[in-house]
């Protein structure tokens, strides 16, 4: 009977006694003579134990989708195969990892080495937001499954890297107080650090006083929703031009406090990107841009929602402050309309939720072509953050990598495989092991499920397709 960590049976694996063979001569528990003693094809077997058996790349067929959620990182996704090897990926952080479930049925019996051809298969089921979480991480899991099959990372099946170590920018923990704030910031740079951001926006002044106009319409975005929501008549949230929040003087006057005091305490050498800003129009945008400006940002992050191409354009042509977003947009097309309008000056895709790695290294290659900076955002667990390094590593013109559970204590502990700390100086070492570079640590991720989840629990319920979704006629 088939428990909830144990893949289905492969098919066809033969030859216990020899596997038993090969372990003891590994164990060392058979010398020289044992070993001439045995019959020839024995012998053979024993001297080239080391060679890659991950499996038949050509006969590989994926057999089961299982899903592990993990509380505080991402719902880890995982692919069996009818020889015994197994890919992962994640699902980004907030998205429901039903979004890679439905997919198992498009894939079952399919070969996992045949990556693009799946990933057409399934690119229709993804979505901006957190809906192409799902396609997202199969994609991955599919890199992370052909890899092991062929004996090589990933970044080599992308045609190779272009760096060694992948730099990382890490995420600041806010504080309503100035000087903690940049305390914390100092403390990531302690850390090795050499690139870093800051959560800064409307939030830390909105019970401030003579700051914001219409202020209730921002705190209706990041409080109670609902009770609002039935209060005023209204759905869903307001996107950031139509909520009608201003900044005062005053207002913007205590938003570059923070920034003055960051650039104090941790000087001008150090790139410093900020973000959650809040939600106002492009008025507002272009106001806190070029008061900015002496300050050097990175850059300002998701200052309006990234569909607005043309207002965007307009935010980035009316400062020197560096304009970035794309974390919400799944696949190249998406991001086309902002790069071809050079919209803005760097483009920040998710692979979690971009369409993964493949897609992820097309989207920077077209940036490059274009002339505008390209780096990824990333906050789910490990498993996709070595798959976004393999990304990383295959794309020429890359900037950085966001980790965003640097605090998170138990984070690095969900794999093994990898050399730890897996960030280490503010880089991370392109993996050489095959597929992306780790292996699950079961007891860890035991450990941390989210109340009521199993562990890889059976998915039959998704085996069969329940609709017809082809997109034409």
């Amino acid at each position: 009977m088939e428990n909830e960590s144990t893949p289905p049976k492969a098919s066809g694996r033969k030859g216990d006694s020899r596997r038993q063979f090969l372990k003891q001569a590994s164990l060392g528990g058979l010398s020289v003579a044992g070993i001439t003693a045995r019959p020839i094809e024995d012998q053979i077997a024993h001297v080239t134990q080391n060679v890659n058996r991950y499996s038949n790349p050509t006969d590989l067929e994926i057999t089961d989708l299982r899903i592990a959620h993990v509380d505080d990182a991402a719902p880890i996704i995982r692919l069996y195969t009818n020889q015994g090897i197994m890919g992962h990926g994640d699902v980004r952080d907030g998205a429901d990892p039903r979004y890679a479930l439905m997919l198992k049925s498009r894939i079952l019996g399919e070969n996992p080495c045949n990556v693009e051809r799946l990933f057409k298969i399934i690119r229709q089921f993804g979505g901006h937001g957190r809906q192409g979480g799902g396609v997202s991480g199969v994609e991955m899991a599919l890199w992370d499954l052909a890899g092991k099959a062929y004996g090589v990372p990933v970044y080599q099946l992308l045609g190779g890297k272009y760096r060694d170590r992948v730099r990382v920018y890490a995420d600041t923990p806010t504080s309503q107080d100035p000087h903690e704030f940049a305390r914390r910031m100092q403390g990531r740079i302690d850390q090795g650090y050499t690139a870093v951001k800051m959560d800064i926006g409307i939030g830390l002044i909105a019970d401030e006083p003579g700051t914001l106009v219409n202020a209730e319409a921002w705190k209706s975005q990041s409080g109670n929703l609902q009770a609002w929501n039935r209060e005023h008549g209204t759905y869903g949230q307001t996107e950031h031009p139509f909520t009608r929040v201003q900044v005062t003087e005053k207002g913007i006057d205590m938003l570059m406090e923070y920034i003055d005091v960051m650039r104090s305490q941790i000087g001008y050498e150090i790139p410093m990107g900020t973000d959650h800003w809040g939600h106002f129009g492009v008025d507002e945008a272009i106001k806190l841009a070029k008061a900015a400006e002496p300050y050097t940002l990175a850059y300002m992050e998701d200052l309006i929602p990234w569909m607005y191409t043309d207002k965007w354009r307009e935010i980035t042509e009316s400062t020197t402050t560096p304009t970035q977003t794309g974390e919400d947009i799944f696949g190249l097309d998406g991001f086309k309309p902002l790069i071809d309008q050079q919209a803005v000056n760097i483009v920040h895709p998710d692979p979690n939720s971009s369409g993964g790695i493949l897609e992820t290294k097309r989207i920077g290659d077209y940036a490059a072509q274009n002339g505008i900076a390209f780096m990824h955002h990333h906050a789910a667990s490990p498993v996709s953050f070595l798959g976004c390094v393999h990304s990383a590593a295959a794309t020429e013109h890359f900037m950085w990598l966001e980790h965003h559970s640097v605090d998170d204590a138990f984070w690095e502990d969900l794999v093994t495989g990898v050399d730890k700390p897996i960030v280490e100086d503010g880089y991370v070492a392109v993996p050489e092991a095959p597929g992306l570079g780790v292996e699950l640590n079961e007891d860890v991720v035991r450990e941390h499920l989210v109340d009521g989840a199993e562990f890889f629990a059976p998915t039959p319920e998704w085996d069969e397709m329940r609709s017809w979704d082809r997109l034409w006629s």
